[in-house]
């Protein structure tokens, strides 16, 4: 029997210090989050960050927090409802980091009788800390526990017509008759070296504000973030013919002490009022699922120093969430899979 396992990122169990403290520690111990030597990562995590950064964490997401519980759980949750109404094919959900496990959907796949499992990032850009960790924290978990389980999984989908579709129309409900100066596409920051890491034909040297790093289609753009990212956003501003002046792309929650990928979305829309650009519309298309980093770091805390700095209008863009026609996409994905 076939089966699909949907991946989403995770959340604490609860906004307190006492969920968030693990939490954290099994995102940032990941190899592939900070991607130094476990010594040196434990010694930073465990004897630094985790010291500090859980309350401040613990504030943010009690600002985001419904009484259903974590938004990106419960979004995740109706998406994954939505698509199992839709479709016979066995489908379950998990979290890379926190509950439902991995683990605890691959097993639910199994006592169903499902020994081929589609694994699907819920991640349209390809990254080493999104993608690449989930792809082998599952094959670690399938040859340990679930050996006679086979295993493909769903490619980015960053330029598929059909999500570009989904996400166009998305942005252009929410946009209705908001009068921007300026859309902008921010999507998470990682570091430069992520980029370089991903890239077996090495050919990664510099990267250019404002321009594509790799030509499409070629190998160098397989595994390239940067790339999907630009391509992602020059989809959709042709699907909505949207001028070039109007739009543009940053680069979002950026850690110290790294070269991280620029423009930096805070950066610029504080920058922006001066420019008179006083009016911006924001949309994060690195995530399917609101999140800390939509709803707190952008909704309310990139809104608030936009204003603060003289902006006139913010309007945060919700992301696909439990949309009926991204549902409607996944299943389809889904069914087409299984029909083979």
């Amino acid at each position: 029997m076939r089966g699909v396992l949907l991946v989403n990122l995770g959340s604490p169990e609860s906004p307190e210090p006492k969920d968030v403290k693990p939490y954290l520690d099994e995102f940032l111990m990941d190899k592939y989050v900070i991607d130094v030597p476990y010594l040196l990562r434990a010694f930073l995590v465990r004897g630094i960050i985790l010291r500090k950064r859980p309350e401040s964490s613990a504030e943010a997401y009690r600002k985001i927090w419904w009484k259903e519980g974590s938004p990106l759980v419960v979004l995740s949750k109706r998406m994954h409802e939505k698509v199992v109404g839709k479709t016979d094919v066995p489908v379950s959900l998990a979290m890379r980091y926190g509950k439902p496990s991995i683990e605890a959907g691959l097993k639910e796949l199994y006592d169903k009788g499902v020994r081929e499992v589609l694994l699907f990032p819920l991640y349209p850009q390809y990254a080493m800390a999104s993608t690449l960790t989930i792809l082998e924290v599952t094959e670690e978990i399938r040859k340990k526990k679930f050996p006679d389980m086979k295993i493909s999984d769903v490619p980015a989908f960053y330029n598929k017509p059909d999500y570009i579709k989904a996400l166009s129309d998305s942005i252009k409900h929410h946009l209705g008759n908001f009068e921007y100066d300026k859309l902008v596409f921010s999507y998470h920051g990682i570091p430069e070296r992520h980029v370089r890491k991903t890239d077996p034909t090495l050919k990664h040297k510099k990267f250019v504000t404002d321009q594509m790093c790799c030509e499409v289609g070629t190998p160098e753009a397989e595994f390239c973030y940067r790339t999907h990212c630009y391509e992602t956003t020059r989809l959709v501003v042709e699907q909505l013919q949207i001028p070039k002046d109007k739009y543009y792309v940053t680069f979002q929650s950026r850690l110290a002490g790294d070269k991280w990928l620029e423009p930096y979305t805070d950066v610029v829309l504080n920058d922006y009022p001066k420019q008179n650009v006083k009016k911006v519309a924001v949309v994060t298309p690195a995530f399917v699922t609101d999140c800390l980093e939509t709803l707190e770091e952008i909704a309310m805390r990139a809104n608030e120093e936009f204003i603060e700095h003289g902006g006139e209008s913010f309007l945060t863009i919700p992301c696909l969430n439990d949309d009926e026609q991204w549902c409607q996409v996944v299943t389809n994905w889904i069914n087409d899979w299984a029909k083979n």
